[in-house]
């Protein structure tokens, strides 16, 4: 069984105080890991449904980050049997799953990230169960620890979210601002008010049943409101993102500094 603090709820239902703060990952990068961990964050995201992964890099850079002592949530390649056990069987902490469009949709495709009777994962003898067999109790563990966040991105699910939420097969929810803003029809992801409402009326439907959501939060006003509301997870950096502010940052800070001595001639 997972503790309160793992779950990121306590007895009561309330949200943890302190959240996972998660980097996002589009290609397995352990460098990129390893310099997440020394900066202090405690998850990794891996962005498989847009990123630059195979099953074998995911078979060597899920047990690393997890050698590391962080979590692993796998954003798999879509609302599938296949890239969902796939991940499962290679040690993920949590899948996250794009595309679910229902309360009824949620509900066949979360069911293959549990075994019978709650769901219908299919069993591997692999890692997870240390490449032997399993018992009862393995399963039941597995059910309780390995967690089963379906996106939030499509305005039919968003309609849905109370459904959805109550499923036994959901363990939380993965909020996907940008298409979510498409789908309901006000264009390219802005954080506007709009926008910040969405996530806000998902984020308090998930604390009333007592389970985690996930939101990446690249900007100021998205962190506050994820710290503000409870969040399990915050995903505060992109790994392509970070390198390009970085590079940015570095090249300004020449210009500046060109400007400045060319202004004392």
């Amino acid at each position: 069984m997972s503790s309160p603090h793992e779950n990121g709820f306590s007895a009561g239902g309330e949200a943890a105080s302190a959240p996972h703060i998660a980097i996002w990952l589009t290609e397995p990068s352990a460098p990129a890991v390893e310099m997440g961990h020394l900066a202090g964050y405690d998850t990794v995201v891996l962005d498989i449904e847009h990123g630059f992964f195979d099953l074998r890099e995911l078979d060597a850079i899920i047990p690393f980050i997890r050698a590391k002592g962080m979590r692993v949530i796998a954003k798999v390649l879509g609302p599938e049997r296949g890239p969902i056990q796939q991940a499962l069987d290679f040690g993920a902490d949590a899948v996250a799953i794009p595309h679910i469009t229902s309360a009824a949709h949620a509900a066949e495709i979360c069911g293959f990230a549990k075994f019978p009777p709650l769901g219908d994962r299919s069993f591997a003898g692999g890692r997870t169960s240390n490449y032997r067999g399993f018992t009862d109790e393995w399963v039941s563990a597995q059910d309780n620890t390995t967690q089963c966040y379906p996106m939030i991105e499509d305005g039919s699910a968003f309609d849905e979210i109370d459904a959805i939420l109550a499923l036994p097969v959901v363990d939380g929810i993965f909020i996907g601002p940008s298409d979510l803003s498409l789908r309901r029809d006000r264009g390219a992801y802005a954080a506007t008010d709009a926008d910040l409402a969405d996530i806000r009326h998902l984020a308090r439907a998930a604390n009333a049943v007592g389970k985690p959501w996930v939101l990446p939060a690249w900007t100021e006003p998205e962190q506050k409101l994820a710290l503000a509301e409870g969040a399990h997870t915050i995903v505060a950096v992109m790994q392509f993102g970070a390198m390009l502010n970085g590079f940015t940052a570095t090249r300004e800070n020449l210009r500046q500094m060109q400007s400045e001595l060319v202004s004392t001639r």
